[in-house]
C-alpha cells in the first residue's frame, strides 16, 4: 500500500475530502510516531517492572525495610514530620506529598528488604530534603502541581465548551471553538514545558538518594549501580510519556486543521450550490 493509498484511506474515514495533502502526510506522520512511542514505551515499562522485581527479590545488604530506611533518612535530616505510609493506589505509588507531609511507599517495599525498597525510600525521602532546603525546581514544581495535573485534562472539556457555545449561540463553529481549543492547547503546552521541571527534581532526589545511601552506608557498590539502573528505567518512561503527550498534542492540533479546512470548503461549496 502506497502513501496515496494512506492519504485516500485517512479522507474517506474522517472525511477530509476537502483537506490539503500536505497537512493530511503531517498526520500520518505524527501517527506513525506516536505508533513508534507506544512501542517503546511498552517495551520500556515491561522492563521496568522486571527489573523492580527483579531488584525486589534481592536482599539489600543494610537488612532494613523500605519504611526504615525512609524513616532513618527523615529523621538524620530533620524531617521526624514527615510520616512514612504504606499505599496500594495505582494513583500515588511511592511518592512524596509536600501538602499532606508524607513519603508514601508501595505495599511491596514498605516491609521489604530489598535494593528496590531501599532505592524508592531514599528518593522520595530526597524529594522531602529538597523541600526543606527550598530548591528551587522543587518549589516550582509544588506550587505548580494542579497546573500539570489538570492542564492536559482541560483541553477537550474547552474544545466541547466551544463547540456547543457556536452550536446554541452563533449556529455554526466558530470563534468559541477556536478561542477555547487555542486556550485549551496553551494549558496543554504549560503543562507539558513544566513536566520537565518535574523530571528535573526527579534527577535531583535520585542523585542525593545515591549519595545518602552511600555515605551512611546503607548499599555496597552492587546495590548502587541496581539503583542507578532502576532510576534511569524510570527516567526513560517518563520522558518516552512527555514525548507521546507532545505528540498527541501536536496530532489533535492538525486534526482541528483538518476539520477546519475541510469544513471551511465545505460550507463555501454549499453557499455556492444555493
Amino acid at each position: 500500500m502506497g502513501t496515496f493509498d494512506l492519504i485516500e484511506i485517512v479522507r474517506g474515514i474522517h472525511g477530509f475530502e476537502n483537506t490539503s495533502t500536505g497537512l493530511i502526510v503531517a498526520i500520518l506522520i505524527v501517527a506513525a510516531l506516536l505508533v513508534i512511542c507506544a512501542i517503546v514505551s511498552v517495551i520500556v515499562s515491561i522492563w521496568l517492572a522486571i527489573q523492580y522485581v527483579r531488584y525486589n527479590r534481592t536482599a539489600n545488604s543494610c537488612g532494613m525495610t523500605g519504611e526504615q530506611v525512609a524513616r532513618r533518612i527523615l529523621d538524620s535530616n530533620g524531617l521526624e514530620h514527615i510520616k512514612v505510609k504504606v499505599t496500594g493506589s495505582l494513583l500515588f505509588g511511592n511518592s512524596y506529598s509536600h501538602y499532606f507531609k508524607k513519603v508514601r511507599l508501595r505495599r511491596r517495599t514498605y516491609k521489604k528488604q530489598s535494593v528496590t525498597s531501599l532505592a524508592m525510600a531514599a528518593q522520595k525521602s530526597s524529594l522531602a530534603i529538597l523541600d526543606k532546603e527550598g530548591d528551587r525546581d522543587m518549589k516550582s514544581r509544588i506550587r505548580l502541581t494542579p497546573v500539570i495535573t489538570f492542564g492536559p485534562l482541560a483541553f477537550v472539556p474547552m474544545v466541547v465548551i466551544g463547540v456547543v457555545l457556536d452550536i446554541l449561540i452563533f449556529k455554526s463553529i466558530g470563534v468559541s471553538t477556536i478561542i477555547l481549543t487555542a486556550l485549551g492547547l496553551a494549558f496543554y503546552v504549560f503543562s507539558f514545558i513544566l513536566s520537565l521541571r518535574v523530571l528535573k527534581t526527579e534527577v535531583k532526589a535520585q542523585n542525593r538518594a545515591i549519595e545518602i545511601v552511600q555515605k551512611e552506608g546503607l548499599a555496597n557498590g552492587e546495590e548502587v549501580e541496581m539503583m542507578q539502573k532502576l532510576f534511569r528505567l524510570y527516567n526513560i518512561e517518563y520522558v518516552n510519556d512527555m514525548v507521546m503527550a507532545f505528540l498527541e498534542m501536536v496530532y489533535r492540533i492538525l486534526m482541528i486543521l483538518a476539520q477546519g479546512q475541510g469544513g471551511g470548503n465545505f460550507s463555501s461549496g454549499n453557499s455556492n450550490s444555493r
